[in-house]
């Protein structure tokens, strides 16, 4: 019996959505909650699971097709019917007609190499007209759907060389788009056999990047070799005459075994770091050619580095930081006995040169992306700068008192930020011209608070967006930060993760500016900056209301804004409200004081 499987709701208001992967093919077994296809919508990418367990019959909208909220997408059944409908053919020729299927069979390995037994002389012309269209030898790895509107990324950095062997869900490859930078798992395990696009190199979503297989087709050469040795191998009646080696023989094989020995190990002698290395990376997991050069180029064992990639994996960062501990252990002592002598005198600094200085590389994707959108959102609105000074004490002073036990209550630090987000999602909900998008002659005044947080990051600047801010408290907040934050900067964001922003807030203060002028990023209408905070002289009022002069904490807040929606008295009343908002500081109740 066949049961048919429908595009479920994906949302409020989302109608319909486009089928972007199947991930499994027809002749597939399926279980219950196992995903089946892969839907992207105006709202969320997402996978589709089966609601019951059976064989794939007929998949009913390819891939790329939209399809409405309950259209039927595809077929499953019991498996006992045969792949097309209605056959009523033989156990033995829905085998041959299955034969791709059956290769595809992990319990099934077809191999050039064994003998065809009795009976099964078509078999083999079979296997070589699976193995020419590359589905019997191996599976096509594809490039996936990488968010809404995304239709080509680049591939940036091959995890994996040919021949190399892969696990399920393994990374294969890193590919970047102009929405993010992310990695590619293997669908299943086996040898990497081909490699379609290069470094580099552009590809569409959908397009095969790879084909990963058994290792047959790649075997292929050391299985002939093999047979070439069995062939070569002496008869039962030949293998006595050899066997009756001469002792003379004997003995000067035996005498020259140690010297061969004491060769093999001086020959290995000279390069004990890159061999400390390879062990290094098998200790810890896979490491990549480029990351596995890296450290024996630098002496650094890898196994004493501690990985920070996906499942401890070894990445270029982590080494990175080893060779800078590395440095800095030895720089330490020759620097003592230069300052010695001349204890009188200061040293002056030294300079860091940077290791880009004088050469040139191929501008990144992300960085021509970010260019692009930049220029376009500057040349499309009138844009300008408005900002105000804050003082910051009374949050400083209630941050000191509450970070420890925040941070042990609600595992999440207690920075600046989620106070100064706090008071700018409040001040959104009063002024919604900052929270709003232009639509041709229309003003769209969002119905919820998205907040794109700017991040600056290894590979270039990127936006994650904390969601329904507004519905959060302080905590809530603070945890948000911390989890994109750190997703961030270990390149684990996912395209729904950058989608949304109504609004956003560049904390420039953190690498020291004062203020700035940040570009509006469309179609938003609204950036806040935030600045260093400094503590310096400012003007306050005492208890009997006489002004004196004090240390203060003192930052300042900048908003840029599009112009056409927001004047310059919006923007002020904006800051004015997040300003009075801060310096009151009235967040013991969010903070349990």
């Amino acid at each position: 019996m066949s049961e048919t499987v429908k595009m479920p709701a994906l949302g409020e208001s989302v109608t319909e959505g486009t089928v972007t992967r199947w991930l499994k093919s027809v002749g597939d077994t399926v279980e219950v909650d196992e995903p089946l296809l892969e839907v992207s919508t105006d709202k969320v990418d997402t996978e589709i699971p089966s609601p019951v367990a059976g064989t794939i019959e007929k998949i009913l909208v390819e891939e790329d097709e939209d399809a409405e909220v309950g259209a039927d997408l595809v077929i499953i059944g019991d498996g006992s019917g045969s792949e097309d409908s209605g056959s009523d053919d033989s156990g033995a020729d829905q085998s041959e007609e299955k034969g791709e299927d059956l290769a595809d069979d992990e319990t099934t390995a077809p191999s050039t190499a064994q003998e065809t037994p009795a009976g099964e002389a078509e078999k083999p012309a079979e296997a070589e007209q699976d193995s020419s269209g590359g589905t019997a030898e191996g599976q096509e790895v594809t490039m996936p759907a990488l968010g809404e509107s995304v239709t080509a990324g680049t591939v940036t950095r091959w995890l994996k060389e040919v021949g190399e062997e892969v696990e399920v869900d393994e990374p294969l490859l890193e590919v970047s788009t102009d929405k993010v930078d992310t990695e590619i798992p293997s669908p299943v395990a086996g040898t990497l056999l081909e490699i379609k696009v290069g470094e580099d190199e552009d590809a569409e979503v959908g397009a095969v990047l790879a084909i990963v297989g058994s290792g047959d087709a790649a075997a292929a050469t050391p299985a002939d070799d093999s047979s070439e040795k069995a062939a070569e191998e002496p008869t039962q009646e030949e293998k006595p005459k050899q066997e009756e080696k001469p002792k003379q023989e004997e003995k000067a094989e035996q005498a020259e075994a140690p010297a061969k020995e004491e060769k093999k190990q001086e020959q290995s002698a000279p390069a004990p770091q890159a061999a400390d290395s390879v062990s290094g990376a098998e200790s810890s997991g896979y490491v990549t050619p480029l990351v596995r050069k890296m450290a024996a180029d630098a002496g650094v064992d890898l196994s004493s580095v501690k990985g920070t990639g996906l499942g401890g994996r070894i990445r270029k960062q982590d080494v990175q930081e080893a060779i800078d501990a590395q440095k800095s252990a030895t720089e330490a002592p020759a620097a003592a006995p230069s300052q010695a002598p001349a204890a009188a005198a200061k040293a002056a600094p030294k300079v860091e040169v940077s290791s880009k200085r004088g050469t040139e590389e191929k501008m990144p994707r992300i960085r021509k992306v970010i260019g692009q959108r930049m220029v376009e959102s500057l040349h499309g609105m009138a844009q300008l700068t408005t900002a105000v000074e804050v003082d910051l004490t009374r949050i400083a002073k209630l941050r000191a008192r509450a970070k420890e036990d925040f941070a042990a209550r609600e595992g999440a630090k207690l920075t600046y930020l989620p106070f100064l987000m706090m008071a700018a999602v409040e001040a959104l909900k009063v002024y919604p011209q900052l929270n709003s998008t232009i639509e041709g002659d229309k003003i769209v005044y969002h119905g919820a608070e998205h907040i794109g947080m700017a991040a600056d990051t290894e590979r270039g600047l990127v936006v994650p967006v904390i969601k329904n801010a507004g519905d959060l408290n302080l905590a809530g907040l603070a945890r948000q930060i911390g989890d994109l934050g750190a997703k961030a900067k270990g390149n684990k964001l996912v395209p729904d993760d950058l989608q949304g922003a109504t609004f956003t807030i560049t904390n420039t203060g953190s690498g020291g500016a004062l203020w700035d002028t940040p570009i509006v990023p469309a179609p938003q209408v609204g950036i806040l900056g935030t600045g260093t905070i400094t503590k310096r002289p400012a003007v306050v009022q005492n208890a009997e209301g006489d002004d004196t002069i004090a240390i203060r904490s003192m930052m300042y807040l900048f908003l840029s804004y599009d112009h056409r929606m927001v004047d310059g008295g919006d923007a002020a009343r904006f800051l004015t409200y997040m300003k009075k908002r801060l310096e009151e500081g009235a967040f013991e109740a969010e903070l349990g004081l």
